[in-house]
């Protein structure tokens, strides 16, 4: 993969380390961008008018790349869109328990709609903990995020299957925006229920588009409200076939936006979903075992097995200052600062990190 850094101009002039903030955009997608606005400008509506057939294409590649059936796929703008919307449709009397510090586009919703909600700590034994509170509280919703936004930490998705085993009845509702696109998720054979994303992070697809996968047995929870007739799949004239997905589409969907995610989904493709997650892990190994030994992890995130490629180092102001003077590009989040790798990353800017920290240590 150390050739596909040249598709993403920012690489050679930077240490990037900020993918779960913004992914990056790649020459080959500019040129698409480009030649899409071109044929708007001389087509206009004649142009948008075959919009529908892409967007229906798109929906293919997601199904594809997910293993989601495509009737079952939603374009929607963004993870908290689709995330509201869905919410207008479930039972107020759903008991949810979401994880403390999760991110809040995922929690606000349910907060906001008055939900009974119930909180867990992150902790090393998070797992544990979820199921111990499912059982105390009699939760009838599980909403989390695959991987957490401060720190990186991920949930273990074979611990979920088995809390599903166990709780056949629990909705289980994932934010996957900083999860998919760094390895081979299959949602049919998962234990989610539900799972969105935007895709500007590390599906590298740019802003103002995003998905949500649904299970059809899941989707008998919600009675979904919005409607509209500008998405292309709403035809008012066959109102009872309206199908679930289509609620959460009702209004016009940017052929720019979404044409943008069918791109970089077959881009990822081409790269191998595999072989991405390889890398990952080899970058993620790099990064915990360096910043663990300057102390910089907290201990729940060095006790876990497996981890994403998000840290938050316990560092301050004067070290994010330094990072930034040495042209490494990351966010301040919570009480430290988030360092985030994609493939286009390499072991040796991590190498170049840890240097860094060693000499403020």
């Amino acid at each position: 993969m150390q050739n596909e850094r040249k598709r993403f101009p920012l690489t050679s002039q930077c240490v990037y380390a900020n993918t779960a903030a913004t992914g990056l955009l790649s020459e080959d997608l500019l040129e698409w961008r480009q030649e899409h606005d071109l044929d708007y400008l001389i087509g206009g509506s004649t142009m948008k008018m075959k919009s529908n057939k892409m967007h229906s294409k798109t929906r293919t590649v997601i199904g594809g790349f997910f293993n989601c059936p495509v009737d079952n796929v939603a374009l929607v703008p963004n993870f908290t869109i689709g995330l509201n919307l869905l919410l207008e449709g479930l039972d107020k009397k759903e008991k949810v328990l979401v994880l403390d510090g999760d991110y809040p586009s995922l929690t606000w919703p349910f907060e906001s709609r008055g939900f009974e909600t119930s909180v867990v700590e992150i902790t090393s034994n998070l797992e544990e903990r979820i199921y111990e509170a499912i059982k105390a509280n009699n939760s009838t919703v599980l909403a989390l995020s695959i991987v957490q936004w401060l720190d990186g930490m991920r949930i273990d998705l074979s611990f979920l299957k088995q809390l599903k085993a166990e709780f056949p009845e629990l909705l289980i509702i994932a934010d996957g925006t900083q999860y998919l696109g760094t390895t081979n998720f299959d949602f049919s054979n998962s234990a989610l229920d539900i799972i969105g994303a935007s895709g500007y992070k590390w599906l590298l697809a740019g802003y103002g588009n995003g998905l949500l996968l649904t299970k059809e047995h899941a989707q008998q929870r919600f009675k979904l409200l919005a409607k509209g007739y500008g998405s292309g799949r709403n035809t008012i004239e066959y109102e009872q076939q309206r199908t679930f997905c289509k609620h959460l589409e009702p209004g016009h969907l940017d052929s720019l936006s979404f044409g943008s995610l069918r791109f970089s989904l077959e881009y990822l493709l081409g790269l191998g979903m595999g072989t991405m997650e390889a890398k990952l892990d080899e970058l993620s190994e790099r990064a915990k075992i360096g910043f663990a030994e300057l102390g910089l992890l907290t201990d729940k995130v060095v006790s876990r097995k497996q981890h994403s490629t998000i840290f938050n180092i316990v560092a301050n102001d004067a070290v994010y200052n330094l990072l930034l003077k040495n042209n490494v590009v990351c966010s301040q989040r919570g009480d430290g600062i988030r360092l985030s790798f994609h493939f286009y990353n390499t072991l040796e800017e991590i190498d170049a990190i840890i240097k860094i920290l060693k000499k403020k240590n």
